[in-house]
């Protein structure tokens, strides 16, 4: 095995540890190898694949928490808001949106994690819900950013950690399969993209196993940190991606 098989294989590894404990981020993890040895044409669409291939490995933990009443409309409306992100796509500057991102989120981030108690939403209902997930969705059809509102609004709800495992992991995969198929019509799922695919599988399902027994050991205030942490680190990613670009 070279050196670019190696990275590819740690980049995995680190990347379904995340997404097994979280429930996503395997692109914020994985990313940061893969991008030092492949080129981003490629790297991207395998991000998507190892999330899938994470959140299938993980998804059978959870099936019989799924809280289908709360994940169906933010399923609908995120797979119909991301067509809509990418009609917007044109119109915008991607640069500045992503800046913009990226210092509400190290702004939020820093501010929530450095509170004793955290701020409680308490008038979240089925409209509230679909219209964070039809935002979400437009999110990703810009710039790939589908997770970030979701994961901010169960902070702010409060939701455990069992709740928004129970609405994320199947509203997550039904936006990535969506992305597979837009990535395959677009031509840019390439035998190199398979080839360097089936070399980080292995490490992405031993992480993805390994990320959710840690998950199980984790409290709700733990989890909910967590989540912050790598927001933040996303939003860190962001800035530097939009400030380079």
């Amino acid at each position: 095995m070279g050196i670019v098989e190696l990275v590819v294989l740690c980049g995995a590894a680190m990347g379904g540890f995340v997404s097994g404990m979280l429930g996503f981020g395997t692109g914020l993890t994985a990313l940061v190898l893969w991008l030092m040895v492949l080129d981003p044409l490629v790297a991207a669409p395998m991000v998507v694949l190892c999330s899938i291939i994470a959140q299938l490995q993980t998804l059978p933990g959870f099936w019989h928490t799924i809280n289908w009443r709360r994940a169906i409309p933010f399923i609908v409306c995120g797979v119909a808001g991301v067509p809509l992100g990418t009609m917007i796509l044109p119109l915008i500057s991607v640069g500045a949106f992503k800046f913009f991102v990226a210092c509400v989120l190290i702004i939020y981030c820093s501010y929530m994690l450095l509170q004793k108690s955290v701020p409680r939403i308490t008038w979240s209902g089925p409209v509230t819900n679909a219209i964070i997930a039809l935002v979400s969705g437009v999110l990703g059809g810009i710039a790939g950013l589908v997770g970030i509102l979701p994961s901010i609004w169960a902070t702010l709800c409060g939701w455990t950690k069992e709740e928004t495992r129970s609405v994320f992991q199947i509203f997550f995969l039904a936006i990535l399969s969506l992305t597979v198929v837009s990535l395959a019509l677009g031509g840019f799922m390439t035998v190199e993209v398979g080839k360097y695919t089936l070399i980080a599988f292995p490490g992405t399902v031993l992480g993805a196993w390994l990320g959710r027994r840690a998950y199980t050991r984790l409290d709700d205030a733990r989890f909910r940190q967590l989540i912050l942490i790598l927001l933040m680190l996303s939003g860190a990613s962001l800035l530097v991606t939009s400030l380079s670009g």
